[in-house]
């Protein structure tokens, strides 16, 4: 028996439209994470990126749960001497909401070139429209 190693030219790739409306942040994170990574199809491979494309709407009615709305903290640096700078949660929601779905889920794929280009396929937009109606999204329910 041997192990089945996908190819690029193997990979059929689809869309999914996913709404962040009162999903908690993590869940839906690792779900988008694993479908960028292809992981729910069975012919995974580790080093080829098998994943589908994902469109996520809704990103300004994520949930986070607890006290993290302030508690949480997003940190940049500006490249500069002391130039460290933080942002709560709540103000980046308001300022830009589709970052902190884009951050979460960038947290949870590999650190290369791969998840570099896995996180390229995932489409994040704060209000209930896309542009990619051509490409027929499949609705996908998320439950958690």
């Amino acid at each position: 028996m041997k192990t089945y190693s996908a190819k690029i030219t193997d990979v059929e790739r689809k869309w999914y439209l996913i709404d962040a409306d009162r999903k908690i942040l993590g869940r839906l994170a690792s779900e988008v994470a694993k479908i960028l990574r292809g992981k729910h199809k069975p012919i995974f491979t580790p080093h080829v990126d098998t994943g589908d494309f994902v469109i996520i709407i809704n990103a300004n009615k994520v949930v986070l749960t607890g006290n993290k709305w302030k508690d949480k903290v997003y940190y940049h640096h500006t490249g500069y001497p002391g130039g460290i700078k933080s942002i709560t949660a709540k103000k980046l929601l308001e300022k830009k909401p589709e970052a902190i779905l884009e951050h979460a889920i960038k947290g949870m794929l590999p650190k290369n070139k791969l998840g570099r280009s896995m996180l390229k396929k995932v489409k994040v937009y704060a209000s209930g429209k896309h542009p990619h109606d051509a490409q027929m999204p499949e609705v996908l329910n998320i439950n958690r």
